[in-house]
């Protein structure tokens, strides 16, 4: 099957593209409050409806909270199994919306058209990417180029607690060759990238208790022992001079990177100093010897979020704290164990309390790193793919944060996934303003519309 006719139909029918992702933008799918329940089963509702408009059969398929939709198209070739997700953020604080975050519009702006709206680019718009790319395959060939699986959550902005369970319980119907998600980013506004590599996530809360009361520091100072110092001391030690993470067997299962693809990374022209710059910063903190893309993508960190104890209000209260509270999170790469660094951390924490001194823990959830193994051919392909349809050659790149249903594909039904997105650093997700690209959304229509191709050949 011919791929210019399907590429002439998408620039032909932009604006029937676009007019559709607007009606999509208009339903307050809020999946975190459940006053907006029946608009989550209207957006399912309408992704149903939309992929039985184009002869795919499709259904809602009810979960605990809301609801998944599954469509099936081709019986033949490779089997892709698309996800994506039809839930939105919520959009307080309204008042900074410029105009009303589910009555979109497309804008002129300095860098061209875009679409402003709540799920532009989380996730509707790029959802609708794969989908509008889709629909022309259909209108021009009347089939689609392979076997096709469209899988749509209502819940990964409130955790995505239907998630696992429901692909464990499915697992047969998801299963394919390879998952696509789109739900990621350019490199910048000219070169695509697959993001092959995705931090896993450690968080610990930990209160250190000293005295069973807070004390008066003119008649304890010095004698009793001040948690707040205690904390700062252990939490002081997780680091040594050069940025390394002190936790016994911490950097276990840390991969180095590939030199040819370090090679791709230095080829994207980041600006280190500019980075930074943005924030009113100039040195990089981490690990010495180590690049800034290095640090972000592929090495791990241990950082404290969060960290209080004793008086804060206005004024000053010489007090001598009973308690001190800390927050710290663990970004992990490659086959690092959150259980294993868990364990490594409390152990650290409880080594280092001194005598009158307790602590406890509360834990925040854990999610293991995902790698892609770029050895399957389809991911070449894919680069090659996307190459062809922007300015700038497309790289494999890794992500600072963390996109678990990555993981769920390759834990639940062993499948690697490529992750592909066209959004900008600048959309403003999950903020007020939220916006999408006109271009990445016609460019990233004709780049599925590419990749279907190639990975069909």
């Amino acid at each position: 099957m011919s791929l210019e006719p399907v590429l002439e139909r998408i620039d032909h029918d932009l604006s029937q593209a676009t007019d559709r992702l607007m009606e999509l933008l208009r339903i307050p799918s809020i999946s975190t409050d459940p006053a907006y329940k029946d608009q989550c089963e209207e957006a399912a509702n309408w992704l149903v409806a939309d992929l039985d408009s184009m002869g795919i059969a499709a259904s809602k398929r009810a979960t605990p909270g809301h609801p998944m939709v599954v469509g099936h198209a081709g019986d033949s070739g490779p089997h892709l199994v698309f996800y994506g997700h039809y839930d939105v953020q919520p959009v307080d604080p309204v008042s900074l919306w410029e105009k009303d975050p589910f009555d979109p519009v497309v804008e002129d702006t300095e860098q061209g058209k875009v679409i402003r709206g709540r799920g532009a680019s989380d996730d509707k718009g790029q959802l609708m990417t794969f989908v509008e790319a889709c629909r022309a395959w259909k209108a021009v060939h009347g089939v689609l180029p392979g076997r096709i699986t469209f899988f749509f959550e209502g819940e990964e902005e409130s955790g995505s607690p239907s998630l696992v369970p429901f692909m464990e319980k499915n697992a047969r119907e998801l299963s394919g060759d390879i998952a696509l998600i789109c739900d990621t980013g350019l490199f910048d506004e000219n070169t695509p990238a697959i993001t092959t590599m995705l931090r896993g996530l450690l968080g610990e809360q930990l209160t250190v208790t000293g005295p069973d009361k807070d004390l008066h520091s003119g008649t304890y100072g010095g004698a009793a022992i001040n948690p707040i110092r205690v904390l700062t001391r252990i939490i002081a030690g997780l680091h040594d001079i050069e940025g390394r993470i002190t936790l016994p067997g911490f950097y276990d299962g840390v991969p180095e990177i590939d030199p040819g693809i370090l090679k791709q990374w230095q080829a994207l022209g980041f600006d280190p100093n500019a980075f930074l710059g943005e924030v009113d910063l100039s040195e990089p903190a981490g690990e010495k010897g180590r690049s800034v893309l290095e640090m972000i993508w592929a090495r791990p960190t241990c950082e404290v979020n969060g960290i209080w104890g004793g008086y804060q209000g206005n004024g000053f209260k010489t007090v001598l704290p009973s308690k001190a509270h800390a927050k710290i999170s663990f970004r992990l790469v490659g086959r690092q164990d959150p259980v294993k660094i868990r364990e490594a951390f409390r152990s650290h924490v409880r080594a280092q309390l001194p005598p009158d001194c307790s602590v406890e823990f509360k834990d925040h959830g854990t999610d293991a790193a995902s790698q892609m193994s770029i050895s399957d051919p389809a991911f070449e392909k894919a680069r090659n793919a996307l190459s062809q349809e922007w300015p700038n050659e497309a790289a494999y790149i890794g992500s600072g944060g963390s996109i678990p249903i990555a993981g769920h594909f390759k834990n639940i039904l062993n499948m690697d996934a490529m992750l592909i997105g066209f959004a900008r650093d600048d959309d403003l997700i999950h903020s007020p303003n939220e916006k999408y690209d006109l271009r990445s959304f016609h460019k990233g229509i004709r780049s599925w519309a590419r990749i279907l191709a190639t990975l069909n050949n």
